[in-house]
């Protein structure tokens, strides 16, 4: 498939471009500094564009099967977080001037903020405090895509992550914030950066999570 890539030199992105080469798909790597990207290959195009602007962004959607956004923004206290929202507001006005209608993108566990009462302690209480304003956002974002209904999507939801190649471990989902246990509780905590790349690339396949947001972890 032809695949244009947001947040391709973050480190889910490379792992995410590295598995599409390999898959043998085409890709174009959307980027605001290509120097940073350090892969080359002959089905790789390497472009730079301003993700917050649709004019920006459209060109380069031309001809694309799939827009895959591994996109991520820092957590502040002081002003919040806006990148989410901002640039899936761009993704989606551009690929509808471009006219491709399928998206893939990521999150997180605990997005929604009622999701996490069944999360550990040290989760609950210390970690997701100081990382709300980016759940905050990356919420908001979700909301945006259950209100396009002529787009085709899906989020997907890891746990924590970790800079680890792809295994070959099953995946385990849910349709929600986490991946439960027979007992609701949450089940693992973490996944590796590698493995979330494999999940996205397994949905270009597949129409099992279309306009659906799915929390998955490894077993």
């Amino acid at each position: 498939m032809k695949i244009a890539v947001l947040g391709a030199t973050g480190q889910t992105g490379q792992y995410l471009v590295n598995q599409a080469l390999q898959q043998g798909h085409t890709v174009t790597a959307i980027v605001r500094n290509p120097a940073k990207l350090t892969v080359h290959h002959d089905n790789l195009k390497v472009v730079e564009a301003d993700i917050f602007s649709a004019d920006s962004l459209k060109t380069h959607f031309k001809g694309q099967d799939v827009v895959m956004s591994c996109l991520g923004f820092p957590a502040s206290f002081f002003s919040g977080v806006s990148g989410y929202t901002r640039s899936m507001t761009s993704m989606i006005s551009a690929m509808r001037e471009a006219r491709v209608n399928k998206i893939i993108t990521m999150t997180s566990w605990y997005t929604e903020p009622n999701s996490a009462v069944q999360s550990p302690f040290l989760i609950r209480f210390l970690l997701l405090p100081m990382i709300r304003s980016v759940l905050t956002n990356m919420h908001d974002m979700e909301k945006l895509l259950h209100k396009t209904e002529d787009i085709s999507w899906t989020v997907v939801r890891p746990p924590g992550l970790k800079n680890l190649q792809a295994s070959a471990q099953e995946f385990l989902t849910h349709e929600g914030y986490f991946v439960p246990d027979g007992s609701g509780l949450p089940v693992g905590s973490a996944v590796g950066r590698g493995d979330v790349a494999r999940f996205m690339l397994s949905l270009l396949n597949s129409n099992a999570w279309v306009n659906k947001g799915v929390a998955i972890t490894t077993k």
